[in-house]
């Protein structure tokens, strides 16, 4: 096989692909016994007709798509191999030549990851955010605690007050009529939770149980339903329950409770460390963004559209993954934002911009250091990820071998090595 290369404009180049006339000659060989099975020639059985007839049966030229198919993405790819381009899209393929007695000649013109010019990426200096623990934060986390674990108690006699829950049927009314998705039956609502319209629980506090409130609202002029946006309702709401907690005073029979400690200060102490062990966490990972937001400003590099376009796919791929997790679609997500896909997609642009233009940069100071993951990398980051996945790590391995994201688990891994290697060449304040 002989490859040509040439660099049309910027990140496009341009490959043209000859294949030997053996070896095309196989792939129209491969192409006959495909087409002849399924192909009816009175007096022969499928796949037993003569190649001459299949070939006035069906054209010369459907044999030779066939054989394509077969060849073409083979070359095309042992031809990347060999000029060592790295494409970001799907090539664009052109026959020049083709028949039986010749070489198969193909262009392939494809956009490739574009060239990088890296400026100062060592000896950075960069600011790490100090981390400090303070009495006021190990008492939000106790307070965290006690509500997580307070008891519910029913309210028989009393009024419902701020932070209660109460149960509720409601049905809403818009110039007299019912709306559409405006009732509920035995709802739960947390008062000052915020969830329903603003002034809708603040009219629910001193209620009580049996009773039936008329509450009068205005939807926001930006609400999602737009037929409803700026209007004025009425609910009707009868509370059939009013739920309370009971909180537990913050002692030594709290922390008995709520963890394996005997005494308070014991869970303040493991409390205080497990925060100054997560800011600790969070400085580090401020720490590197700032060196890596350096090193992306002093290079210079031109983002292909293509990628940010993919970027952003991914992007909103995991918030409808993340969304599915709540029961919610991100049509219904949309819908409830008052937005569309395409606002939706702009609104994710400049930060896959950034991450694609950060991506590129510390791909290109990976090259230029030799930094690549190593065996034992690829080991200790599967035997991480199959501990979060409760499995073991050689089944963990060939489930990201047969789902064919290895390399892409290798790239990871050599970022990663990449911005930790950025850390220990910064000097850090």
């Amino acid at each position: 096989m002989k490859v040509n290369m040439e660099k049309i404009e910027k990140n496009l180049v341009n490959l043209e692909i000859e294949v030997e006339q053996e070896k095309f000659a196989q792939a129209m060989e491969r192409a006959f016994k495909k087409v002849a099975s399924k192909v009816s020639i009175p007096g022969f059985r499928k796949g037993k007709a003569p190649r001459v007839l299949v070939e006035r049966k069906v054209g010369k030229e459907y044999l030779y798509d066939e054989a394509l198919e077969y060849i073409v993405p083979e070359a095309y790819f042992d031809a990347v191999k060999e000029t060592k381009i790295e494409p970001i899209d799907k090539p664009n393929i052109e026959v020049v030549q083709i028949g039986d007695e010749k070489p198969l000649i193909f262009k392939a013109k494809v956009e490739v990851k574009p060239e990088v010019k890296l400026g100062e990426y060592k000896g950075l200096e960069v600011k790490k955010p100090e981390v400090s623990i303070t009495d006021e934060d190990i008492e939000q986390e106790l307070e965290k605690l006690r509500q997580r674990h307070a008891q519910i108690i029913n309210v028989e006699d009393g009024e419902a007050q701020l932070h209660d829950t109460v149960v509720i049927d409601f049905e809403g009314f818009v110039d007299g009529v019912a709306f559409q998705g405006g009732s509920g039956k035995d709802y739960s609502l947390e008062l000052g939770s915020g969830t329903f319209i603003p002034g809708f629980e603040d009219q629910l506090v001193g209620a009580k149980v049996g009773e039936t409130r008329e509450i009068k609202v205005t939807f926001p002029e930006n609400y999602h339903a737009a037929d409803l946006a700026g209007k004025d309702a009425v609910f009707k709401v009868e509370v059939k329950a009013i739920k309370r907690k009971q909180l537990a005073a913050i002692d030594d029979e709290l922390a008995k409770d709520v963890s394996e400690f005997e005494t308070l200060e014991e869970l303040k102490k493991d409390i205080s460390n497990k925060l100054k062990e997560a800011a600790e966490q969070k400085a580090e990972h401020e720490m590197k963004d700032r060196l890596v937001a350096k090193a992306v400003e002093n290079a210079e590099v031109e983002i292909p559209n293509i990628m940010v376009e993919q970027r952003i796919d991914s992007m909103i791929q995991s918030l409808a993954q993340r969304l599915s997790l709540q029961g919610l679609s991100l049509e219904e997500y949309l819908k409830f934002t008052n937005s569309n896909m395409e606002a939706l997609r702009e609104q994710h642009r400049p930060d896959a911009e950034n991450r694609v233009k950060a991506t590129l940069v510390l791909e290109a100071i990976a090259k230029k250091e030799n930094i690549e993951p190593t065996e034992e990398d690829l080991e200790e980051e599967i035997k991480t990820m199959a501990a979060q996945y409760n499995a073991e790590p050689g089944l963990m391995r060939t489930f990201i071998e047969n789902q064919g994201n290895m390399e892409a688990l290798k790239q990871a891994i050599a970022i990663n090595k990449t911005v930790q290697f950025l850390v220990d060449h910064a000097t850090i304040k």
